[in-house]
C-alpha cells in the first residue's frame, strides 16, 4: 500500500471512520500540556527531544505511538540525534535528504509511511528498528520527528494529530525566538541610555525616556568630549522593536566615535548621514538633534529633521527654537548640514523631545481632541523652570499623560533638559 500523506490543518481533506473516536478539544488541551516541556532546557534540541517523549507517553494508547527517533539537520544529511521516550545508545547514523520520505515531509510537512512502502530502503529501516511510522518536520526543517506506530491505528487520525502537534510545537519555537529578539533589544538599548545625569559645570541635567513597547526609537546620550565641552544629542529613528533598537545603536556608537576622532560637529552629522542612508536595516530614517554645551553657555547645535528644542528665556518668559541644521539623517546621502548657536544666560532651560511628546493626542475637560502641542509643552516647563531639571521633566511627562487620559501610548516619549541655574557666573 502508497504511503498517505496530510494536509496539516483541519480541511475536508482528512475524514475519520469514527467521528467521535477522538475529542480533539481535549487534545489540543493535552497539546498545550506537553508542548510546555520545551521551556525546561536551554539548547533546542534538548527540548524538541522532551517534547517528543511528551508526545509518546500521552498519546501512546489514544494514537497507537509506541517510540521514535530525533533528528537534526547536518549538511546535505540528516543525523540521528536521539531516541524517545528513553535515550538510547546511537551509533553514528546520518540519512541524505535526498531520501525520498525525507523529501516527502519536508514538502508536505507531516507524513504516515506503511511498512511495505516501495519508497523505503529495507536495509536502513531494519537497522533503525522502525516499521510503519509517521514523521513530522519542525522548526524551520531543522529537526525531524518520526513516531513508531501500532498496527491497527488509525493512520489519518495519527497524522492529523501529529500535524496539530507540529503546528503547536513550531509556534512555541516562533514565540520564543520573538521574545529572544526583544530582550537582545532590551538589552541593546539599556546599555546605551545614560544611568545617571552628567555632573557638568554648575549646569543642571536631566533625561528620560519612555518606549512605548518593550523597546523603542528613541534615544538620547550626554558625551563628554572635554572637561569643556559637552555633548548632547536626542534622536528618534523610525518604527520599534529589535530593527529601531540597532539603528540607535548605529547612532550611539556613529556620535562617540566621531567625537572621539575630534571631528567637527557637522561633519560628525554628515558621516551619520551616509552610515544610515547605507543602512541594510530597511528603509529607515532617523531624526536627530545634537548639540555642544560650554561651561559659561554658549550651545552650537545641528538640527537633522528633529523636532526643534527650545531655549525659555528666563528673562521674559518667551522661547526660542533651535531649528538650523538640515534633513533626517538616511534618505539623502549627501545632504549638508550648517550649525546654529545660542548663549544661555542664567536661569535659561533648554528643553530636547521627541515627537512623541508633541503628538500625544488628548483633550482639555470637554474640548475637542487634539495633540498636546509646542506650546502646552512650553507652559509646562515655564510652570516648573525654576525647580531642578529632574522636577521639570517629571512635569512634562505628568501633564502628557494626564492630557491624553485613558487614550493609548501610540509613540515612544523622550525629554533631555538642560538647566543653566539663575546663580551661574
Amino acid at each position: 500500500m502508497s504511503s498517505h500523506h496530510s494536509h496539516t490543518g483541519t480541511g475536508p481533506a482528512i475524514r475519520h471512520k469514527d467521528p467521535s473516536a477522538h475529542d480533539y478539544r481535549r487534545l489540543m488541551k493535552k497539546v498545550e500540556h506537553f508542548v510546555e516541556a520545551i521551556e525546561s532546557a536551554d539548547d533546542l534540541s534538548t527540548r524538541i527531544h522532551q517534547a517528543a517523549g511528551a508526545i509518546v507517553k500521552a498519546f501512546r494508547d489514544e494514537l497507537g505511538l509506541t517510540g521514535g527517533r530525533l533528528y537534526q539537520r547536518a549538511g546535505a544529511d540528516y543525523e540521528l540525534k536521539a531516541t524517545f521516550p528513553e535515550a538510547k545508545p546511537l551509533a553514528s547514523l546520518r540519512v541524505p535528504r535526498t531520501y525520498r520520505p525525507i523529501e516527502r515531509v519536508l514538502e508536505e510537512g507531516a507524513l504516515y509511511m506503511e511498512a511495505d512502502d516501495p519508497a523505503l530502503d529495507r536495509q536502513l529501516e531494519e537497522l533503525i528498528g522502525a516499521r510503519q511510522f509517521a514523521v513530522v518536520e519542525v522548526a524551520d526543517e531543522e529537526y525531524l520527528l518520526a513516531f513508531d506506530v501500532a498496527q491497527g491505528a488509525d493512520h489519518e487520525t495519527v497524522v492529523f494529530s501529529l500535524g496539530i502537534l507540529r503546528h503547536a510545537i513550531n509556534q512555541k519555537i516562533a514565540l520564543e525566538r520573538v521574545a529572544g529578539m526583544y530582550d537582545q533589544a532590551r538589552r541593546i538599548q539599556t546599555s546605551i541610555l545614560p544611568r545617571r545625569a552628567p555632573a557638568y559645570g554648575n549646569y543642571d541635567i536631566a533625561g528620560r525616556s519612555e518606549p512605548m513597547e518593550n523597546v523603542g526609537g528613541d534615544f538620547y546620550d550626554f558625551i563628554s568630549i572635554t572637561d569643556k565641552i559637552l555633548g548632547v544629542a536626542i534622536a528618534d529613528v523610525s518604527g520599534h522593536g529589535l530593527p529601531a533598537a540597532l539603528q540607535v545603536r548605529d547612532i550611539y556608537t556613529g556620535l562617540r566615535m566621531g567625537m572621539a576622532r575630534d571631528f567637527k560637529i557637522v561633519r560628525t552629522v554628515e558621516r551619520l548621514n551616509h552610515i544610515i542612508h547605507g543602512s541594510t536595516l530597511t528603509s529607515r530614517f532617523v531624526s536627530m538633534f545634537y548639540g555642544e554645551l560650554e561651561l559659561h553657555g554658549l550651545f552650537i547645535y545641528v538640527n537633522a529633521g528633529h523636532p526643534p528644542p527650545f531655549r525659555l528665556r528666563a528673562a521674559d518668559g518667551g522661547y526660542d527654537l533651535l531649528e538650523r541644521g538640515g534633513a533626517v539623517l538616511g534618505p539623502l546621502p549627501d545632504a549638508s548640514y550648517e550649525r546654529g548657536f545660542v548663549t544661555l544666560a542664567p536661569g535659561d532651560v533648554i528643553v530636547l523631545y521627541t515627537d512623541g511628546i508633541v503628538e500625544t493626542l488628548g483633550a482639555e475637560p470637554g474640548g475637542p481632541e487634539q495633540e498636546f502641542g509646542l506650546e502646552r509643552l512650553v507652559a509646562c516647563v515655564r510652570e516648573a523652570k525654576s525647580r531642578p531639571a529632574g522636577d521639570i521633566v517629571r512635569a512634562v511627562f505628568a501633564g502628557v499623560e494626564s492630557f491624553a487620559g485613558d487614550r493609548p501610548v501610540a509613540d515612544d516619549r523622550t525629554v533631555v533638559v538642560v538647566r543653566y541655574p539663575a546663580d551661574s557666573p
